[in-house]
């Protein structure tokens, strides 16, 4: 792990409160269904020991190839080529590689984290959030393997006619009164600065 340095002030709060959003239970849940997945072991620092902290999940997914064969996994050929190499900038490419390809399987930009969330552990718990997400999308798309988190609901919108909208409109009406003759002749927009003029002083007995 890269030593930043101790933080301090406002840097140090905000690791406070990531830090506390971190769930070893739910980010052991993530692993869990990673492995499912790729049907294969991950590789934790202490292997007998499984998932001990928040470092211990970074270090499994940290070069970004456990990531991008996830992704493969559920959407062949998501990620064209998955860097093998322990350069940082390779690593970090890979994590990028994963999240573009989860962008087209179908998640948000909110529902990702960014690559220095996971590369330099400042928001770990947003990793095991977008892992989440990313198990909801794949039962969408009825992936038929492990499943983990909640599956996306499909859109449904709703249409309604112009008669439908009109006797709306009646319903509304009748809740609050008839306000039959009632103008805002006079009133001032809300937000907007109302102008006195000149004779308006005179008229109010204002000098």
């Amino acid at each position: 792990m890269a030593y930043h340095g101790p933080a301090y002030g406002l840097s140090r709060e905000c690791q406070m409160k990531s830090q506390a959003k971190f769930s070893l239970e739910r980010a052991r849940e993530a692993l869990d269904w990673v492995e499912a997945v790729l049907d294969r072991p991950l590789n934790y620092p202490q292997p007998s020991e499984g998932l001990r902290d928040q470092l211990d999940f970074a270090h499994v997914l940290k070069d970004g190839i456990t990531l991008c064969e996830l992704i493969n996994s559920l959407e062949p050929g998501a990620v064209k080529k998955i860097n093998t190499m322990k350069a940082p900038f390779k690593q970090r490419e890979n994590v990028e590689l994963f999240l573009k390809g989860c962008e087209n399987y179908g998640l948000k930009s909110q529902d990702l984290f960014q690559v220095n969330d996971l590369y330099e552990h400042k928001n770990l718990y947003m990793v095991v959030d977008t892992i989440f997400a990313l198990g909801g999308m794949a039962q969408k798309k009825n992936w038929d393997g492990p499943t983990i988190g909640v599956k996306v609901a499909d859109e449904n919108p709703r249409e309604f006619s112009a008669d439908q909208l009109a006797e709306s409109h009646k319903i509304i009406g009748l809740q609050y009164g008839s306000n039959k003759g009632a103008t805002q002749s006079g009133m001032t927009p809300y937000g907007a600065t109302r102008q006195i003029l000149p004779d308006e002083f005179a008229h109010n007995g204002m000098h």
